[in-house]
């Protein structure tokens, strides 16, 4: 059933229906009604949320990353574990939720990031932004692995993390376009030699 007209959680409903569609048919593909009719929200409620298309898509992503952060941050914050332990739990998590037929909505960036960097500007942004402060994350956990001895790297930190996280997504991308884990576990092994694991 619907929360009234200016809720937080009808909002948040529209979100993460939109979220679930997206990451199997993708931003153009799906129609505002299509997101609504999941959400179970009234069609003429839409723009009480959003003023465009535009601005529920970056607002989508925006969300998305916010909760990926979150997650991430669980991961990466557990204690009693060394730096490389947690490093590799986040990467066998990535692992785990980019199987070839079924993201769980958690390949959100993998699945519209070169669709809307074209279409909008916001939403590119959004994605600039999101993406960003994953490699902000991840450098600051390699660092912490070179501090406790956990890690051995031969370049910088930030490279690093940005080679990995750039490898990952690509990777992601290739086992849909193969419909196959490969790339996948050949990412995981490169991951463990560049982290001397």
């Amino acid at each position: 059933m619907p929360t009234a007209p200016g809720s937080t959680d009808t909002r948040r409903g529209i979100l993460d229906a939109a979220q679930r569609i997206m990451a199997h048919k993708g931003y153009a593909a799906v129609g505002i009604n299509e997101v609504l009719a999941e959400a179970k929200v009234p069609k003429g409620s839409f723009y009480h949320y959003f003023s465009s298309k535009d601005a529920f898509g970056e607002a989508m992503m925006k969300s998305y990353f916010q909760e990926y952060l979150a997650d991430m941050e669980r991961v990466l914050e557990q204690g009693g574990r060394s730096a490389a332990e947690r490093l590799m739990t986040y990467w066998q998590q990535w692992y785990d939720t980019q199987s070839v037929d079924e993201c769980h909505g958690r390949c959100l960036a993998v699945k519209l990031g070169a669709e809307v960097s074209d279409l909008s500007e916001a939403m590119r942004l959004a994605l600039k932004e999101g993406t960003t402060a994953i490699v902000d994350r991840l450098e600051r956990t390699i660092d912490q692995g070179l501090r406790d001895g956990s890690l051995t790297i031969t370049g910088q930190a930030r490279a690093t993390a940005e080679v990995l996280y750039n490898t990952w997504l690509g990777a992601s991308v290739m086992a849909k376009i193969h419909r196959s884990g490969a790339p996948l576990d050949t990412t995981m092994a490169a991951t463990r030699l560049l982290l001397g694991q």
